[in-house]
């Protein structure tokens, strides 16, 4: 049987990080005779380099952290004896929303995208474990929003497309375009680095860029 603390060097050897894990309930949704979740998502700081030295980003193929994800997931599924999981490659897709809710290491924030204890807003799973076991685990953590006093990923939208009131995702999109945006598309989404935990988190502007060209290039296709 592995453990969380053996699962946790396997995945650090690969630059991943243990984002939380529940025990599923049926209405979860999670795979017939699973007892245990494991969500894994970049370890920071330092991911970044790890991954543009991979096979997958050399190539210069599509996909290249989706691809990456699937081998180095599915390698730790197999040396766990689990099942790996994943949020893209749908639909139907897999419900990571509602697991990191059910992880207790991971809320919804006041702009409604998830908050993660240690990543913040800036919290990206890149998949999961399904384990037969019932493996020990953490208690949940406390909610950080309640304790940040300014909550700044409120007010930090340039564009007012992200707020109290949800995400505008036209609204976002048609920022991007402008010449104001461009500073988002290099460094990536101002309310997701103005989240105090995201401040600390480590994760590198290039990967940031990396993403919200995915994001901003899957509106225009």
């Amino acid at each position: 049987m592995v453990t969380l603390a053996r699962l946790e060097e396997l995945c650090d050897a690969q630059h991943l990080s243990i984002l939380g894990a529940f025990h599923p309930k049926p209405d979860d949704l999670a795979p017939k005779d699973c007892r245990t979740v494991v969500l894994l998502g970049p370890r920071e700081p330092g991911f970044w380099a790890t991954f543009t030295d991979s096979p997958e980003w050399r190539d210069k193929t599509p996909d290249p952290m989706d691809r990456w994800s699937t081998r180095v997931i599915s390698s730790l599924a197999l040396e766990t004896n689990s099942t790996a999981l994943f949020p893209f490659g749908g639909p139907p897709y897999q419900p990571f929303f509602r697991w990191a809710l059910a992880s207790g290491q991971a809320w919804q924030s006041p702009v409604s995208l998830l908050v993660h204890k240690d990543a913040g807003l800036m919290v990206s799973y890149r998949g999961a474990l399904a384990l037969s076991e019932h493996m020990e685990l953490p208690p949940i953590s406390a909610k950080p929003c309640g304790s940040c006093a300014t909550q700044p990923c409120l007010t930090a939208c340039p564009s007012g497309a992200l707020g109290s009131a949800g995400y505008d995702v036209p609204t976002c999109h048609a920022f991007l375009d402008t010449e104001a945006g461009q500073t988002q598309l290099m460094s990536g989404c101002n309310v997701r680095r103005a989240c105090p935990l995201s401040q600390s988190y480590g994760r590198m502007e290039e990967q940031s860029a990396y993403h919200m060209s995915i994001f901003h290039k899957g509106a225009a296709t």
